[in-house]
């Protein structure tokens, strides 16, 4: 058991875990905390817009939608934010040893 604890803590196996099992637990939360609360304050500041309908139409069948990575790209930011406070503040960072040489 001793071997295998060293390992999991030499790998960086446990900031791996956890980065892991955050990123799943709150993405459906930052999603939901975009979508209906960030995204609103952001078409309110560009005069009641609404940033997930944006889009660029190329043909009748093709359009970019940028309005829908704008808003994947704020998810992104937030889900790290959280990540990287929550690891930070919970001391987690700590938790994994340098191997030695």
């Amino acid at each position: 058991m001793k071997g295998f604890l060293k390992f999991v803590r030499e790998q960086g196996v446990v900031g791996l875990a956890v980065g892991f099992i955050l990123g799943g637990a709150v993405s459906k939360l930052v999603s939901s905390l975009v979508e209906n609360i960030v995204n609103p304050l952001v078409g309110l500041a560009l005069g009641k817009v609404n940033l997930t309908d944006k889009v660029i139409k190329l043909t009748d069948t093709s359009v970019i939608k940028w309005g829908a990575v704008v808003s994947t790209f704020i998810d992104f930011i937030i889900v790290a934010a959280v990540v990287y406070f929550g690891v930070t503040m919970l001391k987690l960072d700590k938790l994994d040893t340098k191997k030695e040489k």
